[in-house]
């Protein structure tokens, strides 16, 4: 089993995208880890804010695998393709980091993800993981939080979210 952290985003009616995904998630994988919800202003567009949050899981699946069933959930789940790269959407599954990989090159997947430069994907993996290494700085992802800018990129954790989600795993 490998231990994957991923980024969830939606900014398309999200608490309802983001909560069935989490129960997805856990469906397939069993006990994950789930940080708070956070809001953001989207990123490279005008558009409505963002929900983002991280789940750490173990998974069977190699990286390529996990990502080709992430991209089916985002499909089953309203995802559109084919449009501009930053576009509003119900649904955006990521892989962080999966163990220590560091997946580059020809295809679509990155290891670690280089959207762990922004706040909305660094804090909630800082929450969820604060000890665990950046395969290539050699950082945690508390350090990497703790110097990150503060107020370069506004978060606020969005407690109805957050709660409906955290019931939502509860009740499980």
């Amino acid at each position: 089993m490998a231990r994957a952290y991923l980024s969830l985003g939606s900014n398309i009616d999200a608490e309802h995208w983001l909560g069935l995904a989490v129960a997805e998630l856990r469906a397939r994988f069993g006990k994950l880890d789930v940080s708070p919800v956070y809001r953001s202003a989207a990123v490279g567009f005008d558009g409505p804010d963002f929900l983002n949050l991280a789940v750490g899981l173990d998974s069977d699946l190699a990286p390529e695998a996990l990502n080709d069933w992430l991209h089916a959930l985002e499909d089953r789940h309203g995802r559109v393709r084919g449009g501009r790269r930053y576009a509003s959407r119900t649904l955006d599954v990521d892989i962080v980091l999966y163990d220590d990989l560091v997946l580059s090159g020809e295809g679509h997947l990155q290891v670690p993800r280089g959207e762990l430069r922004h706040a909305f994907v660094l804090k909630p993996m800082a929450d969820i993981a604060p000890e665990v290494r950046h395969p290539v700085s050699g950082k945690t992802m508390a350090e990497l939080w703790a110097a990150f800018p503060a107020g370069s990129e506004p978060l606020a954790v969005d407690e109805g979210c957050s709660a409906s989600i955290g019931a939502a795993m509860a009740a499980k």
